[in-house]
Formats: structure tokens, C-alpha cells, sequence
């Protein structure tokens, strides 16, 4: 499974050329992609239009969404910010640090186009896709 992050979809949904976006469309019908609760909520804040609203809604639910809200996952992301911290490295963002550690605890890879995973990467051996 392959967890996208919301820094991917904006890109991906606004049609904006990059590279994570461009490797989301060319495999989107060969591989598993999914998106906890919280990039779906991230995402869905950001649509203007209400009929647009209804449109991603309805393109993201198509995928797995996993619910990251758990005892074990807000204590185990509390640790890793920890284990960084240690590591000389500041994790800047709550959701982030929920969103590496879900992808860490399932095994699942991560999309994203966001310099705030690379500590989990680096330190914590977070799985991303470098398309």
C-alpha cells in the first residue's frame, strides 16, 4: 500500500506538473493507493467550490482511507518525535508526525513531495517513493 500524501494530491488534483504528481497518475490503475483520515481532511479543506468539494470526496473515497486517530498511533508518533528530537532532528508539524508513524507501524510506503518526512526517512526508516 501506498499512503499519498497531501502535498501530492494538491499538486495531482490542481493538474500542476511535478514529478510525484505525474508518477500518482501514471500508476494510478497498477498500484494500491490509499490516504489516512487526516489527508483527507488537509485535502478537502483546500477545495473552494462546493461542487468540486463533492467531486474529490468522491475520487478520494474510492481509495482506502485509514483512520490514524488511535492511542497507539498518538503515542507511538509522541516517540518518534521523541527518538528525533534525539537525533537532532525537530519534526515541525502534529500531522505529519501521525501520518510517518501510521506509515511506519503498517509497513506502508509513502508519496509525498514534503522535506518534513525526510527525518522519518533518514532516521526512522520511513519507506517513500522517490518517482
Amino acid at each position: 500500500m501506498i499512503i499519498v500524501d497531501t502535498t501530492v494530491w494538491v499538486d495531482y488534483l490542481r493538474g500542476t506538473r511535478t514529478s510525484h504528481a505525474d508518477w500518482l497518475d501514471s500508476q494510478l490503475a497498477s498500484e494500491r493507493f490509499g490516504l489516512t483520515d487526516l489527508i483527507l481532511c488537509e485535502v478537502l479543506q483546500g477545495i473552494t467550490s462546493t461542487k468540486r468539494f463533492g467531486e474529490v470526496q468522491k475520487e478520494l473515497l474510492n481509495l482506502a482511507v485509514f483512520e490514524t486517530g488511535t492511542i497507539d498511533i498518538a503515542v507511538e508518533a509522541a516517540q518518534n518525535y521523541r527518538r528525533l528530537r534525539a537525533a537532532g532532528r525537530t519534526v515541525r508539524k502534529t500531522i505529519d508526525s501521525l501520518i510517518a508513524t501510521f506509515c511506519l507501524m503498517e509497513g506502508y510506503s509513502l508519496l509525498h513531495n514534503d522535506r518534513d518526512y525526510d527525518p522519518f526517512e533518514d532516521v526512522l526508516g520511513l519507506k517513500v517513493i522517490h518517482p
